[in-house]
């Protein structure tokens, strides 16, 4: 599903809140490398495709309704057969219902598991004066407990993307903290440009977010993302 057919159905069912499958193909249009992630509606819908991606794969509640999935209890990882692909389905709807009630429930997004890496996140929310404002920052829970992150106003220079990455507190663990492995910063500065231009080209988008995304020295991959689209969209 391209773009155009992406924003035409959330327009159709009145929402603004993409899924993690919707977001992820924009992403990927954007050149932006991303985990592959596709809906099941069903358990065995589930099963099957955790077969065809190979185990072990990654379970998420795909709910418009349901933006912290894993304080939903709605994320389970790891998973190495069926059998465990079966019951985490089973855990993961039945903790969801107890819990959102009311959330309109898609199914789940199957996706293999990605390696470890450090682990960012990069965002971007609009400013009613300034426009598109890029975060970056160390991702994952650590966004939320040490709010690492820095700032710019798009469009992004080179030097504002150097800058935004060197800015954090956690830079030394991007350069290989005690034997870690390194990131590719090259490549996370180019990731940086391309979601400032994405930003710039895509007006209907109000904010987004990757997070995380797991930096390589050969590489990165975003394994959840979230677009959230203007209200006019829908008018």
């Amino acid at each position: 599903m391209d773009k155009k057919a992406i924003l035409d159905k959330a327009k159709r069912e009145r929402r603004t809140i993409l899924t993690e499958v919707e977001s992820k193909q924009l992403f990927r249009e954007a050149g932006i490398n991303t985990a592959e992630a596709k809906l099941a509606t069903s358990m065995r819908e589930a099963i099957a495709l955790s077969e065809t991606f190979g185990f072990p794969v990654v379970l998420k509640i795909a709910s418009p309704d349901i933006i912290h999935k894993s304080d939903a209890g709605g994320v389970k990882i790891g998973l190495k057969n069926a059998t465990q692909v079966s019951r985490a389905y089973k855990e993961i709807m039945t903790s969801v219902k107890q819990k959102h009630p009311q959330a309109t429930i898609h199914g789940v997004s199957v996706q293999p598991m990605a390696k470890p890496g450090v682990e960012i996140i990069i965002g971007m929310s609009k400013d009613s004066q300034f426009g598109p404002v890029l975060m970056f920052g160390l991702g994952g829970i650590l966004v939320e407990i040490l709010k690492d992150v820095s700032f710019r106003i798009a469009p992004l220079s080179r030097r504002d993307a150097r800058e935004m990455i060197r800015e954090v507190k956690g830079y030394p663990l991007l350069e290989g903290y005690r034997g870690q492995e390194p990131a590719n910063i090259p490549l996370l500065e180019e990731m940086l440009l391309k979601l400032s231009n994405f930003a710039e080209q895509n007006k209907e988008i109000k904010e987004f977010e990757l997070n995380p995304i797991f930096v390589y020295r050969d590489g990165a991959i975003a394994v959840d993302a979230r677009v959230v689209l203007e209200d006019e969209v829908n008018q």
